[in-house]
């Protein structure tokens, strides 16, 4: 699904949130998720020789490991087209198969919001 209206406020929080993560570690991905309260989780890829995480899915385990018991949206921003497999399960995990995940370049515009539970 491409996106054809401006984003929520909200929604723009966790981008711009995405992208900083990005920016500033280096990393190649960036992503940010929102609670269920409203707290936001930033993270970047992790690529240890024992651990390997995408951005999304270090952002929802932070997330869970902080207490969040739901997510009402994420945000990557990624140079890949869409969310991958793994990313859409993890925030399908925490926060439901209708939570949105917005997808966006490295300038942070979103280009595809899908729905966790669509493949």
């Amino acid at each position: 699904m491409t996106d054809a209206a401006p984003l929520d406020p909200e929604d723009r929080k966790i981008v711009t949130l995405a992208r900083s993560a990005r920016a500033r570690n280096g990393v190649p991905e960036g992503a940010a998720v929102r609670d269920e309260t409203g707290r936001t989780y930033v993270a970047g890829t992790v690529a240890l020789e024992s651990l390997k995480l995408s951005a999304l899915q270090t952002a929802v385990a932070m997330a869970v490991a902080s207490g969040a018991t739901s997510l009402e949206a994420a945000a990557v921003v990624t140079e890949a087209e869409s969310a991958g497999d793994a990313d859409r399960a993890a925030v399908r995990d925490l926060g439901g198969p209708a939570t949105p995940v917005l997808v966006a370049g490295l300038d942070g515009t979103v280009h595809t919001t899908v729905p966790a539970g669509e493949a």
